[in-house]
């Protein structure tokens, strides 16, 4: 989805109706969930900046002008300025509920922007100035705390964003009533944070309170969509819970039958409300599916993914993330099936039979708001986002991830020796596994157990408490079980003994230091040390799961490295234009030209190595993390090309399309089954995928607002993206 998964409580960005002025003097009833203001609104202002007649700051003039710039899609250019001079003319006239009133749809907007070191001091701000205010267990305060909690949330903070949003329920529980749907919205909000942080009981539990809340309050749930939507996240949260990995057999087996049961009453909700055509319903039919798979029924699966990529195509259209993503999930369920030995034409019955007039159903959907208004948009969110990922292979294969086995081994040894042998230390000493391996990645296999894998994690500590205990925390480590559940400790290569071990306990500064160079992120002053770091550096220090960090040490590390200052970002965009456009637009051609198709074979790999890195720096490293090294990257290309949001998600299948293509293209198919056909075609549709992929990425620079130029070689586009770098270091700029 293009819009921003995070914000489940748009209507909250706002404050809402009960407030003093002039808290509530905006409409909220369209407020969308990118929590930036109305983008469907059309404002009564011709001019981007705020209106200052004297009079003082006008909070309603103010959104109304907010609202009309997302309604011309100038938010990329005109936002911030807008913004940032509403500040000033809020805090010059004195009016300081108005200026908290900025301060909040500015955490929206620089959430949805991924701006998350820009908006750490906003946050700091408003809440410090709601404080000021004396706003303390007021309805405001409730909005001000969970915009600031979901702002964390996407900025990765987790610890404050749990300690944010716990503070937004002590006050909520008091100021809303018990079944005021923005409670409830608060609960969903939550429960995504647990899921985010590996925790699916607590996710669960926090879905089960969102539900009981809208039951409890609804005129009639049998027909109502926010229940809906809650019974498919409440059917995910189960499926990840069932699935997680310590469950007994009569667990995971109850956990599915509820998820199940789950899915198909979001589904009955739909067709009695008569919402069957709506995108939300598509969302519920693919969680339905993504359950239906991990159970094990591939046929059910096949039929509701086809149904929900009927019913995305018609409100969405073809070309986009959401589509795409279904269409990749569809796939692999149709391959699970194919697998089981059942017949497509199964597949089709069982979809008629079920529904016999979804395909016209499909076609006539009345509503097109991907975002919804009210509850039902901010809750049904979490079930798009959720149910966008490709289906779990859990059904098809038992075996766990390393990061999840890393965990279990951290429960059921770790924390407890901690808690044993130093409960002086256990409340400063982070757990979890990062740095180098497949498995920190999440790309780990069954190959991949042949060498350096097993039970294992890594003891973070400070300088100091590592001096006075850690080489007996050490030798502790070293003292649990080389088994655990099952599996042993594979052969240690050279590579991850010694000074290069991958587990065991560390100095935080000593554990960054042998993976950079750097005992923590260089500073936004030192644009010379982020250019001497590569992309495969910054993802092995920043990839992985931290299991605990009560003292927050490592993770505030950990995090300096995402967050690379928008002047190197930029910098590395522009290095990634210019070989992008040298390989691929200019030697490619030049050397197939030549008949070297060695050379010519090269230039692609090039191309694609640039092109990948370019989709990372594009959807920004603080978000998506950094592409990881050659062997990993298609995989991870893979992974993000998935995710509901993201730029150039087509590029991945395109740039594969094209290495399929380079044998032939390079050596005229010789020897490699191309039929003997010659290079010639083969020829033609690198070099035309090359520009397509070439002119994708045109667009979305001109998306980005980093570009006003329509030039297609990339090289040209150079001055342009540099021309928004700030700093003049030199070795930002390029000749």
């Amino acid at each position: 989805m293009a819009h921003d998964e995070d914000d489940l409580l748009a209507k909250l960005t706002r404050f809402s109706e009960g407030v003093a002025p002039p808290f509530a003097q905006a409409d909220t009833t369209d407020a969308t969930t990118d929590g930036t203001g109305d983008a469907n609104g059309t404002g009564d202002m011709n001019d981007t900046n705020v209106a200052d007649d004297g009079a003082g700051f006008d909070v309603d003039e103010f959104l109304h002008g907010l609202d009309a710039i997302f309604a011309r899609h100038e938010a990329a250019t005109k936002a911030e300025p807008y913004l940032l001079d509403a500040m000033d003319l809020a805090e010059n006239a004195g009016d300081l509920p108005g200026l908290l009133t900025v301060l909040n749809e500015t955490m929206g907007f620089y959430r949805s922007q991924s701006r998350h070191k820009d908006n750490q001091w906003i946050i700091q701000r408003a809440i410090e100035l709601a404080l000021r205010l004396g706003l303390e267990g007021t309805e405001a305060w409730a909005t001000t705390l969970i915009n600031a909690a979901t702002s964390q949330r996407a900025a990765g903070n987790y610890e404050q964003a749990e300690e944010l949003y716990r503070q937004a329920l002590d006050c909520a529980d008091h100021v809303y009533d018990a079944d005021d749907r923005r409670l409830a919205a608060l609960h969903n909000n939550l429960s995504m944070l647990y899921g985010e942080t590996d925790r699916p009981a607590q996710a669960v539990a926090e879905l089960r309170e969102a539900l009981a809340i809208l039951e409890h309050g609804s005129p009639d749930p049998d027909t109502d969509v926010d229940v809906a939507s809650t019974c498919a996240n409440l059917a995910l949260a189960l499926l990840a819970e069932a699935t997680a990995g310590d469950n007994d057999a009569d667990t995971t087996s109850a956990a599915l039958d509820e998820a199940r049961a789950c899915a198909s009453r979001a589904l009955a909700i739909y067709r009695a409300a008569d919402a069957e055509g709506s995108a939300h319903y598509a969302s519920a039919l693919a969680t339905a599916a993504q359950v239906a798979f991990a159970c094990g029924d591939f046929t059910g699966a096949v039929a509701r993914y086809e149904r929900a990529l009927a019913i995305i195509g018609a409100c969405y259209g073809e070309h986009t993330d959401y589509y795409r993503v279904t269409e990749a999930n569809l796939g692999k369920a149709r391959e699970a099936l194919r697998a089981a030995g059942a017949s497509a034409g199964e597949a089709a019955a069982n979809a008629r039979d079920e529904n016999p007039q979804s395909a016209g159903m499909a076609g006539s959907g009345t509503t097109n708001d991907a975002t919804g208004s009210g509850a039902a948009g901010t809750m049904t969110q979490a079930s798009e986002a959720s149910s966008s990922t490709a289906p779990s292979d859990a059904a098809a294969s038992p075996r766990r991830s390393g990061l999840q086995l890393a965990r279990d081994f951290w429960l059921a040894y770790g924390r407890p020796m901690l808690e044993e042998r130093y409960p002086d230390y256990v409340g400063r000493i982070a757990a979890g596994l990062v740095g180098p391996g497949s498995e920190c990645f999440g790309f780990d296999d069954a190959l991949s157990e042949d060498h350096d894998f097993g039970a294992r994690f890594c003891l973070w500590l400070t300088d100091d408490d590592y001096a006075r205990i850690g080489e007996q925390l050490q030798r502790d480590y070293e003292a649990l079980p080389r088994e655990f559940d099952g599996v042993t400790r594979s052969a240690t290569t050279p590579r991850a003994s010694g000074g290069g071990r991958r587990d065991g306990v560390f100095p935080i500064g000593g554990f960054f230091t042998a993976l950079t160079g750097y005992a923590s992120a260089p500073g936004a002053d030192e644009p010379h040390r982020w250019m001497m770091l590569d992309e495969a550096t910054l993802a092995n220090a920043t990839n992985g799961r931290v299991f605990a960090d009560p003292f927050g040490a490592f993770s505030k590390a950990r995090q300096s490295f995402r967050m690379m200052p928008d002047d190197v970002r930029l910098a590395w965009i522009s290095r990634r234009l210019g070989m992008i456009a040298q390989a691929g637009q200019y030697n490619v051609p030049r050397m197939l030209a030549r008949g070297d198709g060695a050379a010519a074979w090269l230039c692609i790999d090039e191309f694609t190595m640039a092109v990948s890195s370019l989709v990372f720096l594009l959807n920004n490293p603080v978000t998506v993390g950094y592409a990881p090294y050659y062997k990993w990257r298609f995989a991870a290309l893979r992974a993000l090309s998935r995710r509901a949001g993201m730029r150039l998600a087509g590029v991945c299948d395109e740039l594969e399309a094209l290495l399929r293509r380079s044998s032939a293209a390079c050596f005229g198919g010789a020897g490699f089954g191309e039929g003997g056909s010659g290079a010639a075609p083969h020829i033609e549709a690198v070099e035309r995928t090359i520009e397509a992929i070439c002119a994708q990425i045109v667009e979305e620079l001109q998306r980005q607002g980093l570009t006003d130029s329509d030039a297609d070689f990339l090289e040209w586009q150079r001055p342009y993206v540099e021309a928004h770098i700030h700093d003049p270091s030199p070795c930002l700029h390029s000749l």
